[in-house]
């Protein structure tokens, strides 16, 4: 299985093996909380449509949404951190996928089984990464936190309290 889901009961325990998992948070944030940290996740999405092939775009448009939350509640600060750290970890990855395409459009480079097999990794990770992406969104917004594997653990040291 491409992405695993499990609940964690306690703060920071995070199953091994787990892509995604849901952890209680130190508090119960209100609804407009909720909403505001499930905006952060759906902001990369909406900016998919508009952005697909340039992957700078939606760095940018979660580092704006970041800033503009930076001052707000420890969840929504929390969630906002971790969609922007998402981003820019698919940003090279991505980035790369994008510059060696052009090489081969423009370049007349030939395409070979490394390309063909970085791409096919990429479409799988953007795969993953949007689907965890539709499920953080919607768990959040049902006040749940959704805790990232990698991402996670780097988020709550970033966040202070």
């Amino acid at each position: 299985m491409l992405l695993s889901l499990s609940r964690s009961t306690g703060p920071g325990i995070l199953r091994k093996g787990c892509s995604v998992s849901l952890q209680e948070f130190s508090y119960t944030p209100d609804d407009y909380e909720n909403e505001k940290a499930s905006n952060s996740y759906l902001m990369s999405l909406v900016v998919i449509m508009v952005g697909l092939p340039l992957p700078i775009v939606n760095v940018i448009a979660s580092a704006i949404f970041f800033l503009s939350n930076r001052k707000s509640a420890r969840f929504v600060r929390w969630h906002c951190t971790q969609t922007l750290l998402a981003q820019g970890f698919t940003l090279p990855v991505n980035a790369a996928g994008l510059y060696w395409t052009l090489g081969i459009i423009f370049d007349r480079v030939a395409v070979s089984n490394n390309y063909i097999a970085y791409i096919v990794t990429i479409i799988l990770f953007n795969l993953v990464e949007f689907i965890a992406t539709i499920y953080s969104a919607i768990q959040t917004r049902q006040g749940k936190h959704v805790v990232w594997w990698f991402f996670g653990p780097l988020t709550e040291k970033m966040v202070k309290a």
